[in-house]
């Protein structure tokens, strides 16, 4: 059997946490499943949020993301079904804590995820291969472990909260980026900026909206994520926003967000 073309991989990626990014990881990637996606969600966040907010306790991850970052596991092993038909994951666990230090000093220390991701098996096949969208959930830092997602990703995914140091912060992701796509992944660029935990009450959020729109310009997303209760509430459930309360503001802007990334992707392949 051949293998399937190359899935479209995304790492969401903040180095300030608390910006929305797991949230925007769990129901971005619910949202591209629900319209027929093959999606596999990769959490290497130690915080393991998305694991959790996708229905999967900690006792349930026997293989996870540490074990194929370390070279323990092969990352078909670490792979769970969720909920979601379409939607697969490959979870987190609280040893991510440690794994720059424990890798290193490892061959290929940056292309770990991206070797794993591409191994094939008896029959020539990849992980990769099984999937239209792989997202990959970083840390909430500029890591050794977010250098390896940006190795092995296509774009970046910037979820930014709209608040007053989101131009400082992104200016030094942009940076991190950059020096990623010098020296590591000549390709990588900046798929799109999704502004989250916008209150349309604030004039604060509508200036960095603003702002940020001025400086990015078209990069940015036209759907904005709006602050929504029922968002939060969704992972002590342990669903996305889509499958706790479909109708709700945020569970909307998501499948709005959904649709414009996806027109995005047909515009890139066209062009």
């Amino acid at each position: 059997m051949s293998n399937r073309k190359s899935p479209r991989i995304l790492a969401l990626a903040n180095q300030k946490g608390g910006v929305g990014k797991t949230t925007t990881a769990v129901n971005l990637s619910t949202a591209l499943a629900a319209v027929g996606k093959q999606v596999l969600l990769i959490d290497i966040d130690a915080q393991g949020n998305a694991s959790t907010g996708l229905g999967l306790t900690p006792e349930d991850r026997a293989e996870t993301s540490y074990d194929m970052l370390v070279g323990d596991t092969k990352m078909a092993e670490t792979i769970h079904n969720t909920a979601i038909p379409g939607l697969s994951l490959c979870p987190a666990s609280a040893d991510l804590s440690g794994v720059d230090l424990e890798i290193f000093d490892q061959p290929r220390r940056t292309h770990r995820l991206a070797d794993a991701l591409n191994a094939t098996d008896s029959d020539g096949n990849t992980v990769a291969g099984r999937y239209d969208y792989i997202m990959i959930d970083c840390p909430p830092s500029l890591s050794l472990v977010t250098i390896n997602a940006m190795t092995a990703a296509d774009a970046v995914l910037v979820p930014l909260q709209c608040e007053f140091y989101a131009l400082e912060g992104l200016t030094q992701l942009t940076k991190t980026i950059q020096m990623v796509k010098n020296t590591l992944n000549p390709s990588l660029e900046i798929q799109g900026i999704v502004l989250t935990m916008y209150d349309a009450r604030n004039r604060l959020s509508a200036q960095v909206a603003e702002d940020v729109r001025a400086y990015m310009g078209k990069t940015v997303y036209k759907t904005v994520i709006p602050r929504n209760v029922r968002i939060s509430e969704a992972p002590s459930h342990g669903k996305p926003a889509l499958l706790y309360d479909h109708a709700c503001a945020g569970s909307q802007a998501y499948i709005q967000l959904a649709s414009e990334l996806l027109r995005r992707e047909r515009d890139l392949i066209a062009a």
